[in-house]
């Protein structure tokens, strides 16, 4: 008999629709439902059927995990990934009218994002009640409650992001909220950095924090403290246990498509999709090993007219699914409907640039990677229009001063002026998510835009019951070599995580996202001798770069902590949790 492999156990535990009738019997049976209920929205459903589930067969695009499990299935479950909430009111009511909200949504299979930077600080006078505020760390312990009871509960494995500006007077206590193994373990938590914060760090200012009364609206300065001192203890808190992370709040509105009528405070928990209140992340990823021809040869390069085919494809897909997915509050359903968001982003970037022949680490990777996000943008937005000319443009969409923001002047001309005359169908097309688990689904491909991670090892997952399971695996492109060279060395271009430094990680980040109109999700791994300085300096280095954030985690940064895995959530393994809890991992 033969043994189960890695992908075949994830299919069957965390993709097959048990109820389905007839029984899935195998992959393939999961990528009929999933485009026979995708399709079901177009006009000539038929045709769509047939076209979604060539791209799936052929592993070209790959939905996130939520699409997978619950399209076409009877279960009461969201195809959406993650949310971000609505504002918490500082008010006790306010506060559980949240909490009770995010559990619904939990409940359906959604990660949530919450700003808690609207709760008063701790110590802080409640007039009408006269009571003393305990501040929103504490209050972010009922929310850790709540997720590890929707946990227990069977529901799908809880993750959640709590963002908090910097200027907040509990600032400090949030940004060491973690330092214990224990506390807050369902959340990322990532501070919410302003320009003015950087500028006072370099210069070595003081920095006020503030708070706003509920009852009089008038900011007040609670305390001044060193921004320097500030900013030494946030790094130093990322070094020792990996959080928080920094999110340059006022690049990712500055940068937002819609900024000329939301203002983003918080993200999902893998901090790829800057979301308004209520917004929603709907997920695919394409796997760019598929588009490599002629590869490790002198002729290896990407089909270009291949990507921009499946690009095609996938964003029609994408924006399918929000008329067929199910939303936990009629909040979310209303936001997706009004800006039609959608991330598209891709999985197995350092595969396919082992497969041409290139080091992660080089220049040359860079360039190549920013080429192909170049074609991913414009294959997209193009894609988009098409749409709009056949289903009408998103509802928020002002076209002027759409136009006018800052990633819209960097598109091809021809772009801007088809927008101008026709819309476009989606405010958001592109957004780059971790892709663990979908990516071990695919055959251990490197994930999202990490470094391979290792080229042969062994996967800890944990099964349905709690405890876990292991598989020998072999990285995807490491795999083929050896096929095509049976018994030949890997060459000099496949260089794994421990191998390339953190700032050359950094870079190859910076070289896509200025073609991403969402956000990143990408974890900077660190060796265990670095020190908070250099954490400070790779941090600066990321908002100079003109990132919209940034992640580090150290080897060795929490006790107990197991390094299998650099997508620890999707595996089973605890390693490393900040800001890489997988939203493809399912347990329903």
């Amino acid at each position: 008999m033969t043994e189960e492999t890695l992908a075949d156990y994830l299919w069957r535990t965390r993709y097959r629709d048990p109820s389905a009738r007839p029984a899935e019997r195998g992959i393939g049976d999961s990528w009929d439902r999933i485009a026979h209920a995708v399709a079901a929205v177009e006009q000539d459903a038929a045709l769509w059927r047939r076209r979604f589930r060539e791209e799936l067969a052929e592993e070209r695009f790959l939905p996130s995990g939520r699409i997978l499990a619950g399209a076409g299935s009877e279960r009461q479950v969201t195809l959406f990934s993650c949310f971000v909430m609505g504002a918490i009111q500082d008010s006790l009511t306010g506060i559980f009218e949240a909490l009770k909200e995010g559990a619904v949504t939990m409940q359906q299979g959604g990660g949530v994002g919450y700003d808690f930077s609207s709760l008063r600080p701790r110590g802080a006078h409640a007039r009408a009640s006269g009571a003393i505020a305990s501040g929103p760390v504490s209050f972010m312990r009922v929310w850790d409650a709540m997720c590890a009871t929707i946990v227990s509960t069977g529901a799908r494995r809880g993750a959640m992001m709590a963002t908090l500006r910097c200027d907040h007077p509990d600032i400090e206590e949030f940004i060491d909220a973690k330092r214990s193994p224990e506390a807050l373990s369902y959340f990322n938590l990532s501070v919410l950095v302003s320009d003015a914060f950087m500028v006072a760090v370099r210069e070595d200012r003081p920095w006020p924090l503030t708070f706003a009364q509920v009852e009089s609206g008038i900011p007040c300065i609670a305390r001044t403290v060193g921004a320097r001192d500030l900013w030494r203890r946030l790094t130093e808190a990322a070094l020792r246990c990996a959080e928080p992370g920094v999110l340059f709040i006022d690049r990712i509105n500055r940068e937002n498509n819609l900024g000329y009528c939301e203002h983003l405070t918080a993200t999902n928990p893998c901090a790829e999709e800057p979301l308004p209140p209520y917004g929603a992340c709907n997920l695919g990823s394409l796997n760019l090993t598929a588009f490599v021809t002629e590869p490790f040869g002198e002729r290896a390069r990407f089909d270009v007219a291949g990507i921009e085919e499946t690009v095609r494809v996938a964003v029609r897909f994408l924006d399918d699914v929000i008329e067929i997915s199910q939303f936990p509050l009629p909040a979310q359903r209303e936001q997706a409907r009004r800006s039609r968001r959608i991330g598209l982003g891709v999985t197995g970037l350092a595969d396919a640039l082992a497969m041409l022949g290139l080091r992660y680490d080089a220049q040359p990777a860079r360039e190549a990677a920013a080429r192909v996000l170049r074609v991913m943008r414009d294959a997209a937005y193009q894609a988009s229009l098409e749409l709009a000319r056949e289903r009408g443009a998103f509802p928020a969409l002002e076209v002027g001063r759409y136009l006018e923001r800052p990633f819209m002047q960097r598109l091809p001309d021809r772009i801007r002026q088809r927008i101008r005359r026709e819309g476009i169908r989606n405010s958001h097309l592109l957004a780059i998510a971790p892709a663990g688990t979908i990516s071990l689904l695919a055959g251990n491909l490197s994930s999202g835009i990490e470094p391979i991670f290792r080229t042969a090892g062994e996967r800890r997952i944990i099964d349905p019951a709690g405890g876990y399971r292991r598989f020998p695996v072999t990285d995807w492109a490491c795999a083929l070599w050896s096929r095509h060279n049976p018994g030949v060395a890997l060459p000099g271009c496949f260089v794994d995580q421990s191998q390339v430094s953190p700032l050359d990680q950094l870079h190859l980040q910076a070289a896509v996202q200025p073609f991403v109109d969402g956000s990143i999700s990408k974890t900077v791994t660190l060796p265990e001798e670095c020190t908070a300085t250099e954490v400070a300096q790779l941090l600066e280095e990321a908002y100079d770069l003109g990132l919209k954030g940034c992640t580090v985690f150290r080897e060795g940064a929490r006790a107990g902590v197991l390094t299998e895995t650099a997508h620890a959530e999707d595996s089973g393994v605890s390693a490393p949790r900040a800001h890489c809890c997988e939203l493809e991992r399912e347990s329903d």
